[in-house]
């Protein structure tokens, strides 16, 4: 994550999936894939902090600030039925990343969510542009 956020590509994430960046918080198109919500996004500080326990609360307002701006811009972008968010801390909350993120999943009706895990690999870049691209038109003046 933290790389990503220093401008730099992974094998995984990409530079491009970026979608919105302010000076606290930043958002893109994430990498891992639920099989009925593609192209959710995930909103991060854009310093490291580990999870909701560690976050000043400023830093935390402005990660929550976003988390707005995208759901609204995801909702209108993608045409979908609504939004969730969700945000996990430690193992038994099923954190797996160990730099705060908050999901921002395109919810449509009966795409049964909360019963699936997320698909196995990852999405590709070109898969994840399509809706990066929807997302930086809408934040682009």
């Amino acid at each position: 994550m933290c790389v990503l956020l220093a401008g730099h590509s992974t094998e995984i994430d990409a530079v491009e999936d970026i979608v919105r960046r302010t000076d606290d918080a930043a958002a893109f198109v994430a990498s891992q894939w639920w099989p009925n919500n593609p192209g959710h996004v995930m909103v991060v500080p854009t310093e490291h902090h580990e999870n909701l326990y560690s976050i000043p609360a400023d830093a935390y307002g402005a990660v929550s600030d976003l988390v707005r701006e995208v759901a609204v811009a995801i909702r209108e972008t993608y045409r979908c039925d609504g939004v969730s968010t969700r945000q996990h801390n430690e193992p038994a909350g099923y954190q797996d990343l160990w730099h705060l993120h908050v999901h921002v999943f395109p919810r449509y009706e009966g795409d049964q969510l909360y019963y699936t895990r997320p698909e196995p690999g990852f999405a590709g870049l070109a898969e994840r542009q399509v809706y990066a691209e929807r997302l930086r038109a809408y934040f682009t003046p």
